[in-house]
């Protein structure tokens, strides 16, 4: 199968065809497609950039919750109360803790809560 053309590929595709035309505004057409490739470039680059900040706050994110962890088995809430960073969810914890457990970092089980239900409950794996 053919290798999926980008947007940024396609320009320099229809730039190739315009340059070797003859048409009367050839000029202002590889213009305008030079525009756009520096536009889907810079555009590229502030995605990384983005990527790289919000990949580095999931990482104080996911120490802040290992540091919380003990060699207690504590529930969801319990660990987001102690997690004491400002735009901490549930969701963000919980994808933090999934992140450890894959890590084997932390290891997690299902415990019944004080009102008889099951819910999910971590803690820090016991290091050998």
């Amino acid at each position: 199968m053919a290798e999926k053309m980008t947007k940024a590929m396609w320009f320099e595709e229809i730039k190739a065809v315009v340059e070797a035309s003859d048409y009367e505004r050839k000029d202002e057409a590889v213009e305008f497609i030079d525009k756009q490739l520096e536009l889907i470039a810079s555009k590229a680059e502030k995605a990384r950039e983005r990527a790289a900040k919000t990949k580095a706050e999931g990482d104080e994110l996911r120490e802040a919750v290992r540091a919380v962890l003990t060699d207690e088995f504590q529930t969801i809430d319990d660990i987001v109360a102690q997690v004491a960073e400002e735009g901490v969810t549930k969701a963000k914890v919980t994808a933090r803790l999934t992140q450890l457990v894959k890590a084997e970092m932390a290891e997690k089980d299902q415990i019944k809560a004080d009102d008889g239900r099951k819910v999910m409950a971590y803690r820090l794996v016991a290091e050998v």
